[in-house]
């Protein structure tokens, strides 16, 4: 072939010219539309009525409700032992996650036993909790320890705090912070068992705080306590009140029970302590 370029054509100039796109299907614009508008409802809906699935979707105002509960379950799980409630504690500052702060609240019990009898005391309790909460008792390098799952993401736990003193503890872990969790206590209407105590040591009377929870069958157990001047102090003028019910005997703790309420003196602080606490 000599190259030469036939008389009439003329050689393409540029690049050709693209295909002429397709637009998409009208179905198939539809369907996305309505997938959209589906989805949409869908979250709208999750959001107001589905539970919260993890715990940092549950406020402190949710948790608080399920933590006293818990407590009124583990006042009527110790049985006829020494007991007392402590005032709620309320940690701010904790992480929610890496952006959010949060607070947690904590709720403890105290129960006074025979030195040596604290396993047991933790295992009886494990038994008598709800089947749902998975209780159990394990052997660990400081000694016993009860946990367990009170629901809505409420730990238990148990330990031993020193010979012969058991703690019980709530707690709500690291919550979104969206009221001001206060426990709303029923105006003190004095305890007799209290008073007749703190005559018997002669000690003051002082102001009582009291601490309540509420009982799985209805109605409230309670601690009414009082700071009854620094210790040490002698015990031994509680001993006629006792009349055959005493729970624990030794120098710095004398617990017994008088009608419905267990009375507590604890001489192992600073302080005299004397509670008297009534059950579920």
């Amino acid at each position: 072939m000599s190259g030469a370029v036939q008389a009439g054509w003329a050689p393409p100039s540029g690049p050709a010219e693209p295909a002429p796109t397709r637009g998409w299907p009208r179905w198939l614009l539809a369907a996305t539309v309505l997938w959209a508008v589906l989805l949409g409802a869908l979250t709208w809906w999750s959001v107001r009525h589905d539970p919260p699935t993890v715990r940092e979707q549950r406020t402190l105002a949710e948790a608080g409700p399920v933590v006293d509960r818990a407590v009124g379950r583990l006042v009527a799980a110790t049985g006829d032992g020494a007991w007392q409630l402590a005032a709620p504690r309320l940690d701010r500052g904790c992480r929610v996650t890496p952006m959010d702060d949060g607070a947690s609240l904590a709720r403890d019990l105290d129960v006074v036993v025979a030195e040596g009898g604290e396993r047991a005391l933790l295992e009886a309790v494990a038994g008598r909790l709800p089947a749902d909460w998975r209780a159990g008792v394990h052997l660990g390098s400081d000694g016993p320890r009860l946990r367990a799952d009170a629901g809505e993401f409420v730990a238990v736990h148990g330990r031993v705090v020193t010979a012969g003193r058991v703690r019980l503890t709530v707690d709500s872990g690291c919550r979104p912070d969206d009221v001001a969790y206060a426990t709303l206590l029923p105006g003190y209407a004095g305890e007799p068992a209290l008073d007749e105590a703190l005559r018997a040591l002669g000690r003051p009377a002082g102001t009582p705080e009291q601490v309540v929870a509420p009982c799985p069958g209805g109605g409230v157990a309670r601690t009414a306590w009082v700071a009854a001047g620094s210790a040490p102090a002698p015990l031994a003028g509680l001993k006629p009140l006792a009349a055959g019910g005493v729970v624990v005997d030794t120098p710095e703790v004398y617990a017994y029970r008088r009608g419905t309420a267990v009375v507590l003196a604890d001489a192992t602080g600073e302080q005299v302590r004397v509670s008297a606490s009534t059950g579920c």
